[in-house]
């Protein structure tokens, strides 16, 4: 138990998780929460050169395991230097994804065994749950549209094709399903305004749990 809190936005590619995390930090200014704003994978020194490594389009050959693995090792690091020490001084962490993109996208979407994956991020969380996930939901069609028009390259895992997507986004729900305590799923396709007074909401919900 900690005094802090973590808050985690996670799902789909072109969901508009850049929005409602830029809202987040505007509105837990504003209450005086001095927020530590973090992602994964990344977060840490160590975490964005295996970021770098992770999402770059021209590491098309990674196996499965391989990924399995950096992603856990970018996120022990990430726990243990940013993320617990926050949240022992007592701050309000807010993550650009977490544990449960990995479920989603290597378990749900690549295949992997889900026993592997639960094990692999025992090692890299050791028991550790974020306060609350907010899964924003959208139909990967909408999402690679949105991507598209953002007008950047997309990444390794952003170029993945419409079925990988689709079983990520899969994973997502079923999490949400199988665990309403620790997740909120809120319909992406709305308009951003909406999905940002529903994010905060969510927000404002965890913080005075």
């Amino acid at each position: 138990m900690y005094p802090g809190r973590m808050i985690v936005c996670d799902g789909g590619n072109g969901a508009g998780k850049t929005t409602v995390l830029k809202a987040m930090e505007t509105h837990l200014v504003a209450r005086d929460r001095d927020p530590i704003m973090t992602r994964e994978p990344g977060g840490t020194p160590i975490g964005e050169k295996i970021r770098q490594v992770l999402l770059s389009p021209d590491t098309p050959e990674m196996c499965d395991v391989a990924e399995l693995l950096l992603f856990a090792a970018a996120r022990a690091q990430h726990l243990r230097e940013k993320i617990l020490p926050a949240l022992a001084a007592g701050r309000v962490v807010v993550s650009d994804r977490f544990d449960s993109a990995t479920v989603s996208f290597q378990h749900y979407a690549r295949g992997l065994p889900l026993a592997l994956i639960e094990q692999i991020n025992a090692i890299a969380i050791d028991g550790f749950k974020p306060d609350l996930t907010i899964i924003l939901d959208i139909d990967p069609v909408l999402g690679l549209e949105r991507l598209g028009r953002r007008g950047d390259g997309l990444d390794r895992m952003e170029q993945e094709n419409l079925d990988f997507q689709r079983r990520a986004r899969r994973g997502y729900l079923e999490q949400a399903r199988r665990d309403p305590e620790h997740f909120v799923v809120i319909d992406a396709s709305q308009t951003l305004e909406q999905v940002v007074t529903e994010a905060l909401a969510a927000l404002d919900r965890a913080l005075a749990r």
